[in-house]
């Protein structure tokens, strides 16, 4: 019997070893027949825009190539005549912007590529920087044909200018974004809002971490998407936040890990309690998140500094960075936040907070539920 449950114990650890694996195995599956699916629709696009353009077809010849190719490929579902339209479109609005070529795409393929891409996965790129090399061009490639096909037709529907889509496309294969939620993250402007804090980033701390914390940043925080009260004090939307921690980490965005709220410190025998805390696994600091369900006031950012001075003294790790501080406040006049900021030598974002009810009636319609939130980050873990 002891036998028996030995046996039991190391089946059951190596059963999950293996389910493990082939959930990896399914992704990178359904990964690898994406890409190949949209470089052929890239490739059919390229093809039957340059015969429009050089032999004079309309569109009139589409509905006979849709019903040949459905007949030779009845499995495949793709070839309707509303799709291979959506095919040209989104060829044309992408091709002038991205240099792909059937010989760059071939090398999506390539071990340099590949060695490439894992060493820059933690990366953040601008997309709106210039493409400089082969290696770069293959390595924002890779991010552009991971996307599921559902997703670019919503982008490209949502997204008028090229620097905004690819946003939208790095972000989706970065964080695994349902199409739900990438709708969610368009109509909340994420885009608009990505990196818009006011701080002192740029002055306290060194330049690579400076602008990855610039970037986690958001301006306005839409931290009010479950519907809660414009008139809440500070402490019920802390305990609210607390309640739906899932829905405020999606919004704050990839990377924080929640340490908590009302974290007591003890200075000097004195007691003293920090709204959040969080830890930020790409910046590799505690972060102190500071609610104020008031305008901003220049106090704020004395009380914000004693803290992240507090958490740097007490809770710091040698192998950790500084502690950067982030306060979020109901409104905000960002040359008063400017003037505040000015002398603090310690690391402080100021974010205003996006009040649900001011969200229009296409915005609510579109936010994804609570289960559809829970559903995603508990397949992301």
């Amino acid at each position: 019997m002891d036998g028996m449950n030995i046996i039991s114990s190391d089946y059951r650890l190596w059963i999950g070893e293996i389910k493990h694996r082939i959930r990896q195995c399914q992704i990178k599956a359904s990964v690898k027949v994406n890409t190949e699916l949209l470089q052929l629709y890239w490739d059919i696009a390229s093809d039957v825009v340059e015969k429009q353009k050089n032999a004079r077809w309309g569109d009139g010849f589409l509905k006979q190539m849709s019903k040949d190719l459905t007949e030779e490929f009845p499995e495949m579902k793709g070839f309707s005549v509303r799709n291979l339209q959506s095919m040209c479109r989104w060829y044309i609005f992408y091709s002038h912007a991205l240099p792909i070529t059937k010989q760059l795409v071939s090398q999506l393929n390539g071990e340099k590529t590949k060695q490439l891409v894992s060493q820059n996965s933690m990366d953040v790129i601008d997309p709106s920087a210039v493409v400089r090399t082969v290696e770069d061009d293959a390595l924002v490639l890779r991010s552009f044909f991971s996307v599921p096909w559902g997703h670019h037709i919503l982008i490209m529907q949502r997204c008028k200018e090229i620097e905004k889509a690819l946003f939208y496309i790095q972000q989706t294969v970065e964080n695994g974004w349902s199409r739900s939620i990438l709708d969610w993250q368009i109509d909340s402007r994420l885009y608009e809002r990505q990196g818009k804090a006011i701080s002192n980033f740029a002055k306290t701390l060194p330049a690579p971490q400076s602008e990855l914390a610039q970037q986690v940043t958001k301006d306005p925080y839409v931290i009010d998407i479950m519907g809660i009260r414009q008139d809440l004090e500070e402490r019920e939307i802390e305990a609210h936040l607390d309640t739906h921690i899932s829905q405020y980490l999606l919004e704050l965005g990839k990377g924080f890990t929640y340490y908590g709220r009302q974290i007591h410190l003890k200075v000097d025998g004195d007691d003293y309690y920090i709204d959040q805390l969080f830890y930020h696994v790409r910046l590799h600091c505690y972060v102190v998140v500071e609610l104020k369900a008031v305008k901003f006031k220049p106090e704020h950012i004395g009380q914000l500094n004693f803290y992240v001075a507090a958490v740097d003294a007490q809770l710091r790790a040698q192998e950790d960075n500084p502690t950067i501080g982030l306060l979020i406040c109901k409104d905000k006049n960002d040359v008063v936040a400017e003037y505040s900021l000015r002398n603090v030598m310690s690391p402080i974002g100021v974010s205003s907070i996006q009040i649900y009810d001011q969200l229009t009636a296409d915005y609510k319609s579109s936010l994804p539920t609570i289960q559809e939130i829970e559903d995603h980050l508990k397949g992301t873990e």
